[in-house]
């Protein structure tokens, strides 16, 4: 995955949130990993495909609250073009 943002950041990148972020995608690359010898154990599709789906809701609260956390604190008090191009810019992974 290339990254081309290019916002410089006058502050350390890490947010409060953070920590429960990493928390939470760690626990769904577990389960993840866990799907993987479902499917190798020869588990039944509707089983499976419930587990992806909570694993699939699990990365897209991660990247949700990501998301907000940076437009409120690395978007939020700048003014003009810059942060609508920084909105812009994220908002694409909605």
């Amino acid at each position: 995955m290339s990254d081309d943002h290019s916002h410089a950041h006058d502050h350390p990148h890490v947010h409060a949130t953070h920590p429960a972020i990493i928390k939470r995608l760690n626990r769904a690359a577990g389960h993840l990993n866990s799907i993987v010898t479902m499917i190798e154990n020869g588990k039944p599709c509707a089983d499976v495909a419930l587990q992806l789906h909570a694993v699939e809701r699990a990365v897209a609260s991660a990247k949700r609250t990501l998301i907000e956390d940076h437009v409120e604190h690395c978007i939020g008090g700048e003014a003009g073009a810059g942060a609508m191009a920084e909105f812009r810019a994220i908002s694409k992974y909605l």
